[in-house]
């Protein structure tokens, strides 16, 4: 095989393969050689095909075959020759196929960086942690009695108030046309509470059983029927019985019917999910704030072909959100330009810091357990009550489902190895200072990076 090289620039290499057509011939009399020992053809005895039959018939095959073999494996060899990392699946250009010449194409590739080790021990970063008030799992005890209440029908007729329940009959009616899906019987409303399109349950403040009353409204711009979507509309409204809501007293009968011993056990729970939610808090502050830390020391060159590849996944997501009315605020009112150039940028960070991770991981010996994945899949099942043996069904027919979850798991675990050897300070703040959103850099999706890279490194 002859190999010349036609490209040394930055990242970027390429070249011209010549491989001889005697070696291209013995690949091919050999592939048809073990074909006639399988094949089963009318009037010959299995196995005992003769060569000029075989090739008759399946030479053609057998060419196309061998060619792109013998492709593939001299695209491989110089890469491995030369001790080269592909960043990405070579582009390949076939010169000359012809049988009885030799075969010649060219390979352009792009080569994964050399990406030099940061000082992890340099790394300055803070964990913020946080506890739960006694205000919040008061709260939480309320929500969990609201969702407990019972409503109960006044005896007395009376207007209705802001939190009281109406059993309506209604028909909604547009241009004094009735709708499909505007009627409904013997509904309970809750004044002034969600769900309605806005401004329906509020003209209904001091109705009273038995008074029937016509409302105005307007039907959003975003409402799921694009025919109602914007339109002005009318509804005809009976009421028919009035309705208080009953609040649970917080006690401990309220703890049991949940299942628990009492009142203390089920602050105990509420207790703990909060502090879970704070610490998953305090990981992503911890994690962001570290990914910009070694961002800020992550200078190498970065593949082109990846950078675009990224860039182009972002800005389609960016134009179906635009067919969708869904414009991110802080794009409102930049040009395509600004956006692009923005946008890039942020490919590019992607894919610096995803490229890192991975090198980190390689380095040293991070890597995805079957376990890890196994138990990533049946979190991912949890997540459709009723369909978990489905999820886990479709995992074991499509692998490349599950290999989507090693990206996240294995970004994880690098992450986990570098704050080991950073300096982390902790810092107790208050819930609301957790949850104040940090500026935003665009750090998501590194896992989807850092997973191809390190696969393609193992």
């Amino acid at each position: 095989m002859q190999v010349t090289e036609t490209l040394s620039e930055g990242l970027k290499r390429a070249y011209t393969v010549i491989v001889p057509a005697a070696d291209i011939e013995t690949r091919r009399g050999k592939r048809l050689a073990e074909l006639g020992k399988t094949l089963k053809l009318p009037g010959f005895r299995p196995g005992k095909v003769p060569l000029p039959v075989v090739k008759q018939r399946y030479g053609t095959a057998v060419s196309a075959e061998v060619l792109e073999d013998s492709v593939n494996e001299a695209t491989q060899q110089v890469l491995s020759d030369r001790g080269l990392r592909a960043a990405m699946q070579p582009k390949v250009d076939v010169i000359s196929i012809e049988d009885t010449k030799d075969l010649e194409f060219k390979v352009e590739v792009e080569l994964l960086p050399d990406v030099p080790m940061p000082d992890f021990g340099a790394i300055e970063v803070t964990r913020m942690k946080a506890e739960p008030q006694p205000e919040t799992i008061d709260k939480a005890l309320h929500d969990i009695a609201t969702r407990q209440r019972e409503l109960v029908e006044e005896t007395e007729p009376r207007p209705a108030a802001t939190g009281d329940f109406l059993t309506v009959d209604f028909e909604g009616k547009i241009d004094g046309t009735p709708f499909a899906g505007g009627a409904g019987t013997d509904v309970d409303v809750e004044i002034g509470g969600a769900g309605f399109i806005p401004g329906f349950t509020e003209q209904m403040e001091g109705m009273s059983p038995g008074e029937t009353r016509v409302i105005d409204v307007t039907f959003p711009e975003q409402y799921g029927s694009k025919e109602l979507a914007g339109k002005a509309a009318t509804f005809d409204i009976t009421a028919k019985k009035l309705k208080k809501s009953v609040l649970p007293a917080i006690d401990d009968d309220l703890g049991q019917k949940l299942g628990l011993e009492g009142l203390q056990q089920l602050r105990d729970v509420l207790n703990q999910q909060v502090q879970r939610e704070y610490d998953q808090l305090s990981r992503m502050r911890v994690k962001r704030q570290l990914l910009d830390a070694l961002a800020k020391v992550a200078t190498f060159e970065v593949p082109p072909g990846m950078v675009q590849a990224e860039f182009d996944q972002i800005w389609q997501r960016v134009e179906a959100d635009r067919k969708q009315g869904q414009v991110d605020t802080d794009d409102a009112g930049k040009d395509d330009e600004t956006l692009r150039t923005e946008y890039r940028g942020i490919a590019e960070r992607r894919v610096r810091l995803g490229l890192l991770l991975a090198e980190i991981g390689r380095v040293n010996s991070i890597t995805v357990t079957s376990d890890e994945l196994t138990r990533a899949m049946r979190t991912e099942a949890a997540r459709y009550p009723g369909q978990e043996a489905q999820v886990m069904e479709f995992f074991r027919k499509n692998p490349q489902g599950a290999e989507g979850l090693r990206g996240p798991i294995f970004e994880d675990k690098v992450v986990d190895f570098v704050l080991e050897l950073a300096k982390v300070t902790e810092t107790m703040v208050t819930p609301e200072e957790l949850g104040r959103e940090p500026d935003e850099a665009a750090t998501e999706t590194i896992a989807d990076v850092a997973g191809q890279t390190s696969g393609e490194a193992a």
